[in-house]
């Protein structure tokens, strides 16, 4: 195998790799997907409660409100407007406040407190607001609240659901980058019949299937660490981090070539991608759902990448943590050189009896 030949194969997709679809899908998925993630399951999941209030009297309820972490204010001029907003769904609760709301609470008058709930607002919601103004009515009043509040969490951690898609985003970022690239690069080049002058030149398949997996392995690492980096899943311990990911790429890459070189046109390589497409992404449903049983999980090739990637990104786990799945998923990786090979002398063998 000549380095060389490697080389100027590489050279020559990297020239023209960003006029190939999969190619650019490959750079925009990571933004498509984590858009989708934060900003529809975010909001839909883990939405804010949405306060509006009507100020009469600059009381200090508005001010202290406007410091609230977790709730979504919006000041209002018009209590119509309020009512109107409010039975509309735009928010989840209104509050109006009285001229001279405040001195009448001090002096013990027991103002009017005007508060409205939208028919549509969630439980949680309506809770979290009818509390916290009652708490910040009752700072003026200059009184401590009733009683005070301890949260204790009974059972594991819950993790929001933008969390624990995170193992599934980044997966399908290496996916695409690191099994649709290299296998629908060598489909395509195969389907247009261009690998066919490769048996009257120095360049040996296993040095063009090399050269492919380079560039879907360098891809893939990238993309991952740019989708855990739009999703703030950098944190990880970097060695930790490093490893996990080229563990991961390296073998889905193999997995791309092995569909590429199995395939002889596009739409076989379609057809295996769909086939086996529940045993790549499936261990990422059960981060969705940690209540399933997690054996399950460890049935799937890709877990053994997934579950190290889940820990060293979220759990901020070390390598001492995931060595044991580091090793599998390594072992799982070395088991598929064998079918690579083979697969690759089959594809230049059939060439050259077709040239």
């Amino acid at each position: 195998m000549s380095l060389t030949n490697t080389l100027r194969v590489l050279g020559k997709d990297l020239r023209l790799g960003p006029r190939s679809p999969v190619f650019l899908w490959v750079l925009i998925l990571p933004f498509l997907i984590t858009f989708v993630v934060q900003v529809a399951f975010g909001s839909l999941f883990d939405p804010e409660p949405r306060l509006g209030i009507v100020d009469r009297g600059s009381s200090t309820i508005t001010t202290e409100a406007q410091r609230l972490d977790g709730i979504r204010l919006t000041l209002l001029k018009d209590s119509n407007e309020l009512k109107t907003r409010v039975e509309a769904n735009d928010l989840d609760a209104g509050l109006v406040l009285a001229a001279g709301f405040d001195n009448d609470v001090r002096t013990g008058a027991r103002p009017e407190l005007e508060f409205y709930v939208g028919g549509e607002t969630l439980a949680s919601s309506r809770v979290i607001l009818a509390v916290t103004t009652l708490d910040l009515v009752r700072q003026v009043e200059g009184k401590a609240p009733p009683v005070e509040v301890e949260i204790v969490e009974l059972g594991a951690d819950a993790q929001p659901l933008t969390v624990r898609l995170i193992p599934f985003v980044v997966m399908y970022a290496l996916l695409i980058a690191g099994v649709f690239l290299p296998s629908f690069s060598l489909a395509d080049e195969r389907e247009r019949r261009t690998l066919e002058a490769l048996v009257i030149t120095p360049v040996r398949m296993s040095e063009v299937v090399l050269a492919k997996g380079i560039l879907g392995f360098v891809l893939a690492i990238a993309m991952a660490f740019v989708t855990l980096w739009l999703n703030s899943a950098l944190d990880a311990q970097p060695l930790a981090l490093s490893v996990v990911l080229l563990v991961g790429g390296l073998m889905l890459v193999i997995i791309g070539l092995i569909y590429g070189t199995a395939s002889k046109d596009v739409t076989g390589v379609f057809t295996l991608i769909k086939g086996t497409g529940v045993l790549l992404l499936g261990p990422t449903i059960f981060y969705i759902f940690p209540d399933w049983p997690q054996w399950i999980a460890k049935l799937f090739p890709t877990y053994w990448i997934i579950n190290p990637v889940y820990e060293v990104t979220i759990n901020s786990a070390g390598l001492g943590d995931v060595w044991v799945e580091l090793m599998i998923g390594i072992a799982v990786t070395a088991l598929l050189i064998a079918p690579l090979a083979l697969l690759t002398r089959r594809l230049e063998t059939k060439l050259a009896l077709a040239g």
